[in-house]
C-alpha cells in the first residue's frame, strides 16, 4: 500500500505575516492573496485562549481563499490547533514531522541551523529596512543573495517586502506584514 502524502502542497511563492499592526486588515488581506498563498500566525500580543479563538477564525478564512495557515509556535500547538506548520526559529520547531517547517533566520549561523534540521523553507530578513525591527540592520540584496545561497532548501525574502521590491530583488518567493495588508 503506497505511503499517505501527509506534507500539505507545493511551497506558496507569497505570504502574509500577521502582527497587532495589521490584525484589523488581515481578513481583507487574506482574500486579496492569490489563491495557494500562505498565511503565518503570530499574534503574539494576545493572551493564550483569545490568541488561539483569533488562529481560528484566520485560519477558516485562509483555508477557504486555498492558503496554507501555518502557526508561530511549538510543534504540539500546531498538531493541537490543526495548523498546516509551524514557523520558528529551528531549535523550536525542530527537526521532521508531518507540518510543513518554516525556519526564521537572519544570519548564517541561524541558516545552518535550518539546514540541520531539514527546515521544509526558511523565512530570511530583514532584506530591506522594516517597522518590525526598526533598529535592525537591513541585509540588503547582496548579503540576502549570499545567505540565501548557503540554504538547502527554499528561502522566502522577509523585511521591508512589497511586490516591487520582490521584483527589484528578482526572487520568487517572499513575505510581508505591512507590504501586504
Amino acid at each position: 500500500m503506497p505511503r499517505r502524502q501527509t506534507r500539505p502542497a507545493p511551497l506558496p511563492d507569497l505570504w502574509l505575516l500577521s502582527d497587532a499592526r495589521n490584525d484589523a486588515r488581515l481578513e481583507q488581506a487574506l482574500r486579496a492573496l492569490p489563491r495557494g498563498s500562505g498565511f503565518v500566525f503570530r499574534h503574539y500580543h494576545l493572551a493564550s485562549d483569545a490568541r488561539r479563538r483569533r488562529f481560528e477564525e484566520l485560519a477558516q478564512v485562509a483555508r477557504e481563499c486555498g492558503h496554507a495557515a501555518i502557526l508561530s509556535g511549538s510543534a504540539g500547538e500546531a498538531k493541537r490547533w490543526r495548523a498546516d506548520g509551524l514557523y520558528g526559529p529551528a531549535g523550536r520547531i525542530g527537526p521532521g514531522g508531518p507540518r510543513l517547517r518554516i525556519a526564521a533566520a537572519h544570519d548564517r549561523a541561524e541558516i545552518e541551523a535550518a539546514n540541520a534540521i531539514g527546515a521544509d523553507a526558511v523565512m530570511l530578513s530583514p532584506v530591506f529596512a522594516t517597522r518590525s525591527h526598526p533598529d535592525a540592520p537591513a541585509l540588503g540584496p547582496e548579503r540576502f543573495r549570499a545567505l540565501a545561497a548557503l540554504a538547502r532548501m527554499p528561502v522566502i525574502a522577509l523585511g521591508g517586502m512589497t511586490a516591487a521590491r520582490a521584483g527589484e530583488l528578482d526572487w520568487p518567493r517572499w513575505a510581508a506584514i505591512d507590504g501586504l495588508s
